[in-house]
């Protein structure tokens, strides 16, 4: 018998032959189903296989009386949990009313050489869990099932935006100069045209060209890279949401942001209310609004907006605040402002953040050093960020040359100055709302780290 056949003759998923049994049995009819060995039990004559396809869970008997003795005897001797099978006979119940297939006839479909750990025990070592995802996957339905809802959510992020009117789009992965965030890329080599090139760390600047270019509602599912810390929240490989409506504005955005937040929590978990992290959060309740540089007055009696470097930089150290990193004034405001976000449970929108931190927001008429930006906050952290979109071209420049002095004094996650996407704006950009979360919302309805919430996280190499 072939160990590797390049064909199977299953004519019947698992699911279906358990959902149409009745008539199946009555009917007397013969079915073909496949899929991988989870257990084998019995001796002599008899033996029990529960088969799984990925829908069901199976169970097939093979009596040697109801078989060709060869095909038995191959079946007893050289069959193992692990092997992927098909199985050809009718449906019947045994004695204790388990709903099976009596075996016919059966053939190899893929011969396993490692065994496959016990459905009873799994794997226990927490590495290799994670080294072996497939494994971890194939004998823990919980982590099955959370792969399952991880596409239910990205689904119901997709339905509501196609749902009112927004296009789904692409943009590139490669970029020439990195930017829509304050983050580390990653560096690569493009040989065909002999240029670095960085793997984009935001999916925001393309996205604003389209406004540009006219489409009034975009946005995009897509995959960012950040070269930087790793965290219980944060990854450098990840699921990163965005959108953009041209003619809206913040206050529409935050109506617009809460909806969306508890459509997901609804289309993928039933419920509104969620245990994170310590934290009890309800999406239905009404949303508190947190202004940034208020709580930052309460806490540390230090102005953001008014504030020196030096100021901002000894409450850091008076806080005992500990940092890994050279402090600048956005630095040392932001760290500050990270020390008070761990208590509030939310859900929040955190207002008033300072213009110098939000270098793509518009400022507010009314006070210039403020940026009109909304976050949503999250079990102590922020999950979701909005922004009344600077379109002032002149503007985005001067905020862009700060972010270069910063960097240019040893901020490697300062923003770069963009001369590209500053002449596009040159060109008009209609007054617009932009939102943007990644899969860390995902993680955080989990109510677990960043990493184990994905599918395959990126590991060192074996040794």
């Amino acid at each position: 018998m072939d160990a590797y056949p390049a064909d199977s003759h299953r004519d019947t998923s698992n699911a279906d032959a358990i959902a149409a049994f009745g008539e199946l049995e009555t009917g007397k009819k013969k079915i073909t189903v496949g899929g991988r060995v989870m257990s084998l039990r019995g001796q002599g004559g008899i033996m029990f296989a529960d088969l799984f396809d990925g829908t069901a869970k199976l169970q097939v008997v093979f009596q040697k009386d109801d078989m060709e003795t060869a095909s038995f005897g191959l079946f007893t001797n050289a069959t193992d949990v692990g092997d992927f099978i098909e199985v050809t006979g009718a449906v019947f119940k045994t004695q204790r009313g388990q709903q099976s297939v009596q075996a016919e006839d059966w053939r190899m479909l893929a011969k396993s050489l490692l065994p496959i750990p016990t459905e009873h025990f799994g794997i226990k070592d927490e590495e290799l869990k994670l080294r072996e995802r497939y494994l971890d996957i194939l004998l823990d339905p919980e982590v099955r099932v959370m792969i399952e809802r991880r596409a239910k959510f990205w689904q119901a992020i997709r339905e509501f935006y196609v749902s009112r009117g927004f296009l789904e789009i692409e943009t590139p992965a490669l970029e020439t100069s990195p930017g829509g965030a304050d983050a580390r890329p990653f560096i690569t080599h493009h040989h065909a045209l002999d240029i670095d090139v960085y793997l984009h760390i935001a999916l925001e600047l393309w996205h604003k060209r389209l406004l540009v270019a006219g489409f009034p509602k975009v946005f995009e599912i897509g995959r960012v890279f950040r070269n930087e810390g790793q965290s219980r929240e944060h990854l450098q490989d990840y699921t990163m949401f965005e959108s953009y409506e041209a003619f809206s504005d913040l206050r529409k955005g935050g109506d617009f942001v809460k909806e969306l937040y508890r459509h997901i929590v609804k289309e993928v978990y039933g419920k509104y209310t969620f245990e994170i992290n310590g934290h009890t959060v309800d999406f239905a309740e009404e949303w508190k609004v947190v202004n940034f540089c208020d709580a930052i007055k309460e806490r540390f009696g230090l102005d953001p907006l008014t504030c020196s470097e030096e100021e901002a930089i000894q409450a850091v150290r008076d806080a005992e605040i500990e940092v890994g990193e050279a402090l600048n004034l956005p630095r040392a405001i932001d760290h500050l402002w990270k020390s008070i976000r761990k208590t509030i449970s939310g859900p929040a929108f955190l207002v008033g953040t300072p213009a110098y931190l939000t270098p793509l927001a518009k400022r507010w008429e009314k006070d210039p050093k403020v940026a009109q930006r909304l976050q949503v906050l999250i079990a102590g952290s922020e999950v979701g960020n909005g922004y009344a979109e600077l379109n002032d071209p002149q503007d985005q420049r001067m905020r862009f040359e700060e972010q270069q002095k910063l960097r240019d004094e040893g901020d490697d996650e300062a923003q770069r100055l963009d001369e590209e996407y500053v002449r596009a704006m040159e060109y008009g950009m209609p007054p617009s709302f932009g939102f943007g979360v990644s899969e860390r919302l995902f993680a955080f309805l989990e109510n677990k780290p960043a990493h184990l919430a994905q599918i395959f996280p990126l590991l060192k190499p074996r040794g």
